[in-house]
């Protein structure tokens, strides 16, 4: 089983917290994030992770994504190609046929992805989307027929999914992917369109991490989960 990390993000709203660094690498409770992406593929039998990632910052990655039980495989993009072309240059580097895991690389996220695969598998979808429940960022007023207020609520679930960043490519959805742009705004609208889109709902842990306060939270969630930590299989 192979799968893609897109891991080309440069962190610039993370500013100075990333020092520097692509965005899959910032660290989290001491690893950087792809690690615990790596670590969850690897644990759902990933043997070979294909790394999208900018020119130039291939050694980076393979320094501190080797060692963790899968071989890792670097597809160093020379031009920026958007997050669907990304994808599809990087499935260039596959050796097998089917389906593969995809995952953005700023997302953590404890989704069973055998489950995934297999639900992918028993389906006839081009892909598989992990989705997440909405919850609102904000506190709820209800009120009635008449605008009186009738209650207030904290935050509440919303009646919508989002989608996580984290899929099962088969090999049509693969061969769709465009050359250059967002394969969220033109592959998978087609392959829904067509009833080729599948959604794998998750009721667990996701975490984007895109700005400061977003890596405040990873930072805490994962120091107080040290079951999670990434561990390194000896030689």
């Amino acid at each position: 089983m192979e799968a893609i990390i897109l891991a080309g993000g440069k962190a610039e709203r993370l500013g100075e917290a990333a020092a520097g660094r692509p965005k899959a690498l910032v660290p989290i409770a001491g690893h950087p994030l792809a690690e615990y992406q790596v670590s969850q593929l690897v644990t759902a039998g990933v043997g070979r992770v294909i790394v999208s990632c900018a020119a130039g910052q291939g050694d980076i990655f393979e320094a501190k994504l080797s060692g963790l039980g899968a071989e890792i495989v670097l597809a160093e993009e020379l031009e920026r190609l958007g997050r669907g072309g990304g994808l599809r240059f990087a499935a260039t580097f596959r050796e097998e046929q089917g389906p593969l895991y995809a995952l953005n690389g700023d997302e953590l996220l404890d989704v069973d992805l055998a489950a995934m695969l297999a639900r992918h598998r028993e389906s006839s979808a081009a892909a598989t989307l992990a989705l997440a429940p909405l919850t609102s960022a904000f506190g709820i007023v209800d009120i009635d027929g008449e605008d009186r207020v009738t209650g207030f609520r904290e935050a509440p679930r919303l009646p919508h999914w989002v989608n996580v960043g984290c899929y099962v490519l088969d090999d049509e959805a693969l061969a769709r992917l465009p050359e250059r742009g967002d394969h969220e705004l033109s592959t998978f609208p087609e392959l829904a369109a067509e009833g080729k889109l599948l959604g794998f709902r998750h009721e667990g842990v996701w975490i984007t991490v895109n700005t400061p306060k977003d890596l405040k939270k990873a930072e805490a969630y994962f120091a107080a989960h040290p079951e999670w930590r990434p561990r390194r299989v000896a030689a």
